[in-house]
């Protein structure tokens, strides 16, 4: 039975017993609440008796945290596991999980009660001082000759090293790799990774909208601390993140996206089919890659996305439910988009054919030559390729979603429509990303109210 005792001013201590210790002694819980003071006495009683029942489930349960005894690395732990694994998406775990690496060796040791916002003032100063570590890595010459020499077949290397074949085939035709990558075959090689890499190019600093990732995770963190009730405030709400200067989406305009389209005439009819959906549809690299046949309705020209697949390294690729409710959608696609995937389709099943028994059908659009699900990389792999090959301007692969729908804001399409088309969950997000585009029409607009009454003063003018 938990007891409750006045301590101050509208402020109440709660003990709870949880259970004995070895010595047989009661091992108590106290946590201390303040009560709003505009409550009435019946009211306190009520409230009081409510959160000391609370409590007692809590301790109960063993979800009780003490945020004066544990520290901000222990409660974070505790965060990822009880609600992030559970709640958010799994790149989004893996990627909350990126930046605590960072976070918690800087602040990780702080107990929970006693973090404050000079703390992460102080962290986020450190972090301007940081370069990126997602610089790419060429091999040298030695790690093909160390190969040779070490008499290791392929196969064997890349499983010693837990990656793929195909990666290490890659890095010997002198194509870019990953750090971890480039350690992980260093390391199976045993050499160090500076023998057998060179830098792609030199590391760059962490970006201020890198800095306000990690800013919302701990925010969102401490949050959960407050609502938890192991802190009675978040730090992070104190203190100002790095502006971060709004910049217009990357996209291609009408003429070099007509351009591209007329150069994919020369290339391969199944990548010249992905491009031409995503241009159209405007969908993310995950939808794409995650479509599959019965997503497409022929009769009625609609596309519809309910899926997407998407890779994490360690987990492999996977399929997820997408991004939110509203990414779940049916849109229309024009008549060219849909006869290019019925000659996609008529190719796809000759090539079916020609595997036999090898092709493993998963019904999905984009597959590898047995039928698999193609890597959620391929597509944006491919379209790098194909930029450089024809000397088209920079562009990552989700730069044809702005550039679908920064099309569309510009032949006069209304943002809610655009929003649908898009998946996204509120039309305030296609505003804000596409706000550079859709002055345009405003200042369209202002144009033709000047001429309008630009034209009555004319004409009152000549009857004068």
């Amino acid at each position: 039975m938990a007891s409750i005792e006045h301590r101050g001013e509208n402020s109440y201590r709660i003990t709870v017993s949880a259970g004995y210790d070895s010595e047989g002694k009661k091992i108590p819980k106290r946590k201390t609440v303040k009560l709003d003071p505009k409550l009435t006495t019946k009211q306190k009683e009520k409230e009081l008796l409510r959160q000391a029942a609370e409590f007692e489930l809590e301790v109960e349960r063993g979800t009780y945290l003490n945020g004066g005894k544990i520290t901000f690395a222990e409660f974070a732990d505790r965060w990822v596991r009880e609600y992030a694994e559970r709640e958010l998406a799994p790149k989004t775990v893996h990627g909350y999980k990126y930046l605590l690496k960072r976070i918690l060796p800087a602040m990780g040791h702080i107990k929970l009660s006693k973090l404050q916002p000079v703390h992460l003032m102080e962290f986020y100063s450190n972090l301007k001082e940081l370069t990126r570590d997602d610089t790419k890595y060429i091999a040298l010459p030695e790690l093909a000759k160390l190969i040779s020499d070490s008499n290791i077949n392929k196969k064997e290397l890349a499983d010693k090293c837990k990656i793929n074949t195909r990666t290490i085939n890659s890095i010997l035709k002198g194509n870019a790799t990953t750090e971890p990558i480039a350690t992980a075959l260093s390391i199976c090689l045993d050499n160090k990774i500076k023998n057998l890499f060179t830098p792609k190019s030199q590391p760059s600093p962490l970006s201020d909208e890198l800095i306000k990732h990690h800013h919302r995770l701990i925010s969102s963190i401490l949050t959960s601390a407050v609502q938890w009730q192991c802190i009675i405030s978040n730090p992070a709400e104190r203190v100002k993140p790095p502006r971060v200067d709004k910049k217009e989406a990357a996209h291609y305009d009408e003429t070099v996206a007509e351009r591209m389209l007329m150069l994919l005439d020369n290339e391969q009819l199944k990548y010249k089919t992905m491009i031409y959906i995503t241009i159209y549809s405007g969908c993310r690299l995950g939808e794409l890659s995650g479509l599959e046949w019965s997503d497409v309705d022929f009769e009625n020209n609609l596309l519809r996305f309910r899926q997407a697949s998407q890779y994490i390294p360690g987990q492999g690729t996977f399929t997820k439910a997408p991004k939110n409710d509203s990414s779940i959608r049916v849109i229309s696609m024009p008549l060219v988009a849909m006869s290019l995937l019925r000659q996609y389709r008529v190719w796809q099943n000759e090539e079916r054919l020609k595997c036999g028994d090898l092709w493993q059908d998963h019904d999905r659009l984009f597959t590898q030559l047995n039928g698999l699900p193609i890597h959620p990389s391929t597509p944006s792999k491919w379209f790098s390729s194909f930029r450089q090959k024809y000397g088209l301007p920079d562009l990552k692969f989700h730069g044809l979603r702005h550039t679908n729908a920064t099309l569309l804001i510009g032949e006069g399409v209304d943002p809610q429509t655009v929003a649908k088309r898009l998946g996204h969950a509120k039309t305030t997000t296609t505003t804000t990303v596409y706000s550079h585009f859709l002055r345009k029409p405003d200042q369209g607009a202002v144009a033709k109210l000047e001429n309008l009454f630009g034209k009555n003063k004319k004409d009152e003018s000549k009857k004068a």
